[in-house]
């Protein structure tokens, strides 16, 4: 039963990592900068949130198996299969993961009032000291919130993964793939198991993070009284 419950975790976190870099970088980018074509590539980004996981996995096996382009370039020149893989399953965690990321840092970006950037870029700072000293700091509670809602989404995908990464115990086999063959196989003693692991952390991890914002927004609130 401990090897899911590890290899999800160690899937989401480093799906997370991958999450939060782009994420950060494609907020920054498309509302940030002049980039042609904002509305598509913001579009893109967004989709595998609407689309369900198994259109996306789907999507994935297509570009990434043997016969897709990407899958057949990687396999022909590095020797490199990933379907099946565990970089297939945090791929999948990544690409399911990165909307909520991104939608959660664009909306920190926003409300950064521009006065600020102004006022360091009157002081000769230059683009990226304004990034990391100013954008970043005003920005960190919504990255902080994407963090962990990605990891959350994370940590709890199944359609995609299914898809591409399959169900091979101590391989690929996550958390949510376990509980579905455990139903599949009438070990609902594991499964109820698995179920009540993944809700209480899910509980935890959210009300951690609403008690962390509320807390942090009162001592903002307090102050500047």
């Amino acid at each position: 039963m401990l090897a899911p419950i590890i290899l999800s975790l160690k899937i989401a976190s480093i799906a997370t990592v991958f999450s939060l870099i782009l994420g950060v970088f494609f907020a920054y980018l498309i509302n940030k900068k002049n980039v042609p074509g904002k509305n598509i590539w913001e579009t893109i980004l967004i989709l595998p949130m609407i689309l369900p996981p198994s259109v996306t996995g789907y999507l994935l096996l297509i570009a990434l198996g043997k016969r897709g382009w990407i899958g057949r370039f990687l396999l022909e020149n590095f020797e490199l299969q990933i379907v099946f893989t565990l970089v297939g399953a945090v791929i999948a965690a990544c690409i399911v993961s990165l909307p909520l990321m991104y939608q959660n840092v664009k909306a920190a970006f926003l409300t950064i009032d521009p006065i600020y950037e102004q006022a360091a870029q009157t002081l000769g700072s230059s683009e990226g000291k304004i990034f990391r000293t100013v954008i970043i700091p005003l920005a960190w509670p919504g990255i902080i919130s994407g963090i962990a809602l990605s990891f959350a989404r994370a940590i709890g995908e199944f359609g995609a993964t299914l898809m591409i990464a399959g169900n091979i115990p101590g391989k690929t086999q996550t958390i949510p793939t376990a509980i579905y063959f455990a139903v599949e196989s009438g070990n609902t003693e594991l499964a109820n198991t698995l179920v009540l692991i993944m809700t209480i952390f899910s509980f935890v991890l959210i009300f951690g993070l609403n008690t962390w914002l509320k807390n942090k927004n009162y001592l903002d609130h307090k102050g500047r009284a």
